[in-house]
């Protein structure tokens, strides 16, 4: 086990990606974040508050559960919904890992059954790669090459990354 992100590099590596996100995000009021379900929220709300602190815009942060949308294993048939129209805004799914490009994938499909953005773009704290999607992330928190036996933790709760 290697600690590959300490707590006190988690944090700057969360406000460099926030400052990412509004240098190429004009107007912050057509932002909607969306968090995947369970590990992409905790950051999504994260850089929402980071975006408040910095910018002073309460960007609308949804969640999304994706288990639906996979190709690998459906659990269940629910549809989902958000609070916020998401037509013509500026969506940023956000994810702790970035591997496959499954994932992203799902919930590209999930988003897009719910309306019709402006814009998707995605924000992953770790990008591992093994990418079998064309799926690149717009904003990494960090950049780790592992092999596939390889497995990726962000730990938010002790702010740090583990590779296993």
């Amino acid at each position: 086990m290697k600690i590959i992100i300490e707590p006190e590099h988690f944090l700057r590596t969360l406000k460099r990606m926030t400052h990412e996100i509004i240098e190429r995000n004009e107007d912050l009021n057509k932002v909607v974040l969306v968090g995947i379900e369970k590990k992409g929220t905790p950051i999504a709300n994260e850089i929402k508050g980071l975006i408040n602190q910095f910018e002073g815009v309460d960007v609308p942060i949804e969640t999304i559960n994706i288990s639906s949308y996979r190709d690998d294993n459906k659990k269940t048939n629910d549809k989902i919904s958000f609070k916020n129209d998401i037509n013509d805004k500026v969506l940023i799914i956000v994810d702790d890992v970035l591997y496959t490009g499954r994932t992203v994938r799902a919930a590209i499909s999930a988003i897009m059954d719910l309306g019709r953005p402006s814009k998707i773009e995605l924000a992953v704290f770790v990008d591992r790669g093994h990418r079998e999607l064309p799926i690149r992330a717009d904003f990494v928190g960090k950049s780790i090459p592992t092999s596939r036996d390889e497995l990726v933790i962000c730990d938010f709760e002790n702010k740090e990354v583990i590779l296993k």
